[in-house]
This record gives C-alpha cells, structure tokens and sequence, in this order.
C-alpha cells in the first residue's frame, strides 16, 4: 500500500483537492439557492442539469481524448470547471445556473476519466486493485473536508466560491507536473442493453433506480436541509454522514457478499437502506436524521458494488467491464430523473419529500428483487466483489475485472453464456455521475 502510495501520491493529493472543490459547491449551491429564494422545483432541475452533462461528457470525453490526448483535455477542462464555479454567484438567476451545471457535470466527467486512466496506467498488474481503493478513499477524505470548510464561511457571499475554484485550480498542478507517460484510451467490447436485461434484469434494474437514489442523496440532501431549517453546520454534517456512510459500509457488506447469498444480501442492504429512510420521514430530531443519513449512505453505496458483482455471476470474464459501462448508463439515466421527482415530491409533502422519495424507491426495488428471487435459482458460483464508489468509471470496472480473473482461476457460471447481441463498436458512457453532483 505504501509503495502504491508513494508511485500515485500526486495525483491522488490532485484529485483529492479536485473533490475538496467539488464536494464544496455541490452542496453551496443548494444552501446559495435557498437564500436566493429559488424554489424547490428550480433547484431539483439545477441538479438534474449536473447529471445531465456528465452523461454527455461520458459519451465525448473519449472522443476528445482520443483526437487531442489526455494532458490538452486535462487542463481545458480543468480551467473551464475554476472559471465557472466562480460565475454562480455572477448572476444568480435559475436558468444560468442550469446552464453552468450542464458544463460542470461535462467537464468533471472528461477529467475523471482522464485521471483514472493515468492511475490505472501508472499501476503495477499487482498494486491496481490497491490503487483504486486509495483513490476512492482520497476522494471520500476530500468530499467530506468540504463540509467542514463549507461551514467556516457565509454562503451569500462570494468566497465560499472562489475557495473551490481555487482548489480545483491547485489541484491540477501536481497532477500536471508529475504524471507521466501520457496513457492510451481503450474502449471496452459493447454490450447491449437488452443482452444484459436478458441476463441480469435485477442489476439492471437495480442500477437506474440507485441513480434515482444518489442523485437524491447527493444532490438534492442541501436542498432538504434548508427546507427542514438546518443551519449552515448541521447540514454539512448531515452531507458528510452520506459520504462517510457509504464509505465505512462498503467493507463489511464486501465481506459478507462473499459469505452469503448475494441476492438475500441485496434485498437485506435494501431494507437497511428503508429503515434509514423511514426514520427520516417521522423524525425531524437532528441527531436521527444524522443516523438517517449514514445509514442510507451506507445502504446505496455499496449496493451499487452488489448489483455489478451480482451481474458479473451470470457474465463471461470477457463481458464484465462493458456490462459495468451499460449499468453505469442506466445509473445515469435514473439519476437525471432523481431530482426532478425528489424536487417535486419536496413541494408536494414538505421537506420529508425527500426520505418519502428514497423510501419509495428502495421499496420498489425491494419487491422486484423479491419477485426476481423465484424467477431462477442463485448462482453456484461467484465473482469477487469490488468496493466501487458512486464515481466508478470503466476503467475501473476493466481493472476490478482483471483482478477477479488472476484471483479466481474457476469459470464463472456466465461462463456458458452465448452473447447474441451484435459486435458493433459503440461508445459507452464512461462514469457513474459523480456523488456531489
């Protein structure tokens, strides 16, 4: 771990500055947009908007990888994100900062690529595995700091927000000066939406309304907490309990995926994740909501880990990393939609919308996950599981999968899987909409 550490320590401190920033003016804006008196509506469209570019910049980022290289695409971007998290309080009006929030999301999407295909080529066939788990946990250290310095400051003004701008800017820096050699952009082997559907329908499903759930979680949880009458403090914490949730979860539900049914497991971290959810709706007390938070957080995050292990029992060795990017897809598509309906339940039932959303969410997959559990027998055998973040890219999800196949020398029950879907090149989207959108 040491040696990973000292090989990727400027980009892992780079991107850990990079979520710092981040982490910031995803819930700023939320504080920002109450005090600018921006209905619940308008703000739930705001966050929309940011899911809605990183899908797109999923889709173009390899391509303008691909035509200029990583270093060009690294730093336009990374100017673009510094000057723009500046403007948001220029013109404090609904529809700019739509419009900002779509080149956002487009803009951390090409540079979160970009990053993760340096760590992976930087990384050794044996430490990458090791590397990734870093990067996930400086990216968690750098969410959840934000809160802290978000509370330090007053968010009608303007240094809230050049502070993240400053530090997406310095994040760059080592990044830039350290990283060498310049990687090669691979695209993993397609596959459709319909093959995976034919044999993994609960992972599918599983995926979209997860994106529905962290978009909520993430987006929309500044929003909530402005509605309920939190105070600047109490709903940093109430956004870190999230981020620290998902990521101290992560570990022992890893353990028990390989112990247990993977299916009962699923639908167990599901009612854990209603539990959180449902104490939420009848409890206004802030230390319960805090509990709310890290349980919900510590539900979602690593069931998203769950449906692609759980997709990858019934895949070739050869499918899985395409399989991810489809799901990544679907994840994306339910966290465009999240907001929207989170925003509008919020305006319909008051502040506690947004638990009764999460709720019904979960509890929706709850009874297909159920329904699905009579429909075939689980799988004999299983594939390891991999601790993904709710920013997993497939350059990820191709590492995880190579280190499942050195680890695990037996088929796969996918094994016997024929693939009938057509071998055409396409691209597929890149990243899982980033937490803090």
């Amino acid at each position: 771990m040491l040696e990973t550490l000292s090989r990727s320590w400027a980009l892992l401190l780079g991107m850990m500055l990079l979520m710092v920033g981040n982490g910031m003016q995803g819930t700023l804006l939320g504080i920002r947009g109450a005090l600018e008196a921006f209905s619940t509506f308008e703000m739930s469209l705001i966050v929309s908007a940011y899911f809605l570019g990183f899908l797109g910049g999923s889709h173009f980022a390899p391509k303008l990888i691909k035509r200029v290289g990583h270093v060009r695409v690294f730093a336009a971007l990374g100017s673009f994100i510094s000057a723009i998290l500046i403007l948001f309080p220029v013109v404090t009006e609904p529809w700019f900062w739509i419009l900002l929030r779509v080149a956002t999301g487009f803009c951390f999407s090409g540079v979160y690529v970009t990053a993760e295909s340096w760590l992976n080529n930087a990384s050794s066939n044996e430490n990458r595995g090791k590397a990734l788990s870093l990067y996930m946990i400086f990216q968690m250290v750098g969410i959840v700091s934000a809160q802290g310095i978000l509370s330090l400051g007053d968010p009608s003004g303007f240094i809230l927000f050049i502070v993240p701008s400053v530090l997406v800017s310095i994040s760059f820096a080592p990044i830039l000066l350290s990283v060498t050699p310049t990687p090669a952009y691979e695209t993993a082997k397609p596959m459709s939406t319909r093959d995976l559907f034919r044999r993994a329908p609960l992972s599918c499903v599983g995926s979209c309304a997860l994106g529905g759930v962290f978009s909520a979680l993430f987006g929309m949880s500044a929003v909530y907490g402005g509605e309920a009458g939190l105070s600047v403090t109490q709903i940093s914490a109430f956004v870190a309990s999230i981020y620290i949730g998902g990521l101290v979860m992560q570990f022992p539900i890893g353990i028990l995926s390989d112990r247990i049914d993977r299916r009962k497991l699923i639908l167990y971290t599901v009612v854990f994740g209603m539990v959180g959810a449902a104490a939420g709706v009848v409890s206004g007390s802030f230390p319960v909501l805090l509990a709310s938070a890290f349980v919900i957080g510590g539900a979602a995050n690593p069931l998203y880990s769950l449906m692609i292990a759980y997709a990858n029992d019934y895949l070739d060795h050869d499918d899985m990393a395409s399989a991810s990017g489809r799901l990544i897809f679907l994840n994306g598509l339910g966290a465009i939609g999240g907001p929207v309906v989170t925003g509008w339940m919020m305006e319909t039932v008051g502040a506690r919308g947004f638990f009764v959303f999460i709720f019904g969410l979960l509890a929706a997959l709850l009874s297909y996950g159920v329904y699905r559990s009579f429909q075939r027998e689980a799988p004999s055998e299983t594939s390891a599981y991999a601790p993904y973040s709710v920013s997993t890219t497939t350059i990820a999800a191709r590492v995880y999968t190579e280190t499942a196949q050195d680890d695990d020398t037996q088929p796969g029950p996918g094994d016997a899987a024929q693939t009938d879907g057509d071998e055409e090149t396409e691209e597929i989207p890149t990243r899982l909409p980033d937490a803090t959108g």
